[in-house]
């Protein structure tokens, strides 16, 4: 079964995102701080990574910034309200495979993404 790692500091976010991932077939850890995702990735605990820019313990870049020093590479996909270009474009140089705008059809796009 296919492990996702989803951070967000919203609990409301989470349990949405827990429920659709179990309905679609996939094991979901969700987490709330950055620095406990850090610690599941590096356990090897991951087929893909999902997160929010705004995390308990720190921000959604300085996240991507602690993956990015692991030797495990695991997909990531960010899901924001942000649809600020420049702040996308830092995102893409720190690893991120998609960004997801949470007012579009999120589901429709991770639907895409993980099968």
């Amino acid at each position: 079964m296919k492990h996702v790692i989803h951070v967000d500091n919203s609990e409301f976010f989470r349990k949405l995102m827990r429920s659709y991932l179990s309905e679609k077939g996939f094991e979901c850890e969700s987490l709330e701080k950055g620095e406990d995702a850090v610690d599941a990735v590096a356990g090897n605990r991951a087929t893909f990574i999902i997160t929010g820019l705004s995390l308990a313990d720190m921000s959604g870049e300085e996240f991507l910034k602690r993956l990015m020093t692991l030797p495990q590479k695991v997909p990531i996909i960010v899901v924001t309200s942000s649809d600020e270009d420049v702040k996308h474009k830092r995102l893409e140089a720190l690893g991120v495979k998609k960004i997801i705008l949470k007012s579009d059809d999120w589901k429709k796009e991770l639907d895409g993404i993980l099968k």
